[in-house]
């Protein structure tokens, strides 16, 4: 039996790089001045999916919302083996909070009638691992919340081990289903070359409209839109126009989008300097490095 899996990823910034120079004076930080990689857990989530779509066959779809520079990990799922990509991206979306994305990530969901809903457990942006329930909730499915593996799935029911912290537990339902997946699920493929020769030249018909106002800046707009328009017919004819969908598309209500419809409201920000009380210069040599290993002994630092 074939499943339509649905997987629900995010772009975020590199927080692994997060310095000095990256903070605004207020301590929040500018997105602008890191690295955007797809999300470590949404990964892990897509790498399952593909692995469903391996074992039984379908379909594996990934969606996110974002700016409409996010479709670069739409790109890197298609090199990966997805066979759809959706780029939900509206100005109104802006300053959602968790409640608000998981609202119109729900109306884009039910556009797509999934047989398995999967989401990275949380994003390092955020780390309130809160969308995914979030999600489920709107979309009245059965959530599965920190899956580590696949275990069955058969005649439209799934088993699956999930993390409990002290252990693990085995979890079987039927289908629909939503899945939030941890890191520690598996080892993400790495791009395919023939995907990634196959769908380099996917676009949006956002990025096509902009590639179409680089190349002819003194053209008139209606011009630019005919050009546009036959470049996006035509990666539509290759199957190569990634989706866009606005909030319109999704009949969303806007008094549950964006600032509007997220009631979380930043009370305070606060930037948070680790200094060192006392500190010791180690020489980079074999004699230094074992007399460092020797007094963190004698501390019992370490064993």
């Amino acid at each position: 039996m074939a499943y339509h899996c649905v997987v629900l990823a995010k772009q975020v910034p590199d927080t692994q790089r997060i310095t000095g120079q990256v903070m605004n004076d207020d301590g929040t930080v500018n997105r602008s001045a890191l690295p955007a990689i797809f999300n470590p857990e949404d990964l892990n989530a897509l790498e399952l999916a593909l692995q469903i779509k391996d074992r039984f066959g379908g379909r594996v779809t990934v969606v996110t919302m974002g700016l409409p520079g996010a479709t670069r990990i739409l790109r890197d799922s298609l090199y990966r083996g997805a066979d759809d990509a959706i780029l939900v991206t509206d100005r109104r979306c802006a300053a959602s909070d968790t409640l608000a994305t998981s609202y119109i990530l729900s109306r884009a969901v039910k556009k797509l009638e999934a047989d398995i809903v999967l989401c990275g457990r949380q994003a390092i942006d955020g780390d309130t691992a809160q969308v995914g329930p979030q999600l489920a909730e709107k979309l009245d499915l059965t959530q599965i919340t920190y899956v580590e593996a696949l275990e069955e799935l058969e005649d439209r029911q799934i088993t699956v081990r999930r993390n409990i912290g002290n252990g693990w537990q085995q979890v079987k339902t039927s289908l629909p289903v939503l899945l939030t997946v941890t890191g520690e699920a598996n080892a993400p493929r790495v791009a395919a070359a023939k995907q990634l020769m196959k769908q380099k030249k996917a676009r949006t018909r956002l990025e096509v409209a902009q590639e179409i106002q680089e190349i002819n800046p003194d053209a008139v707009e209606a011009e630019r839109e005919e050009l546009t328009a036959s470049r996006c017919a035509t990666l539509e004819s290759q199957d190569l126009l990634i989706k866009h969908w606005d909030l319109d598309d999704l009949e969303a209500d806007l008094t549950w989008c964006g600032r509007n419809g997220s009631p979380t409201k930043v009370h305070r920000i606060q930037s948070v300097v680790l200094a060192a009380k006392e500190s010791k210069d180690v020489e980079p040599t074999e004699e230094g490095i074992t007399d460092m290993i020797h007094e963190l002994i004698q501390d019992k630092i370490i064993a």
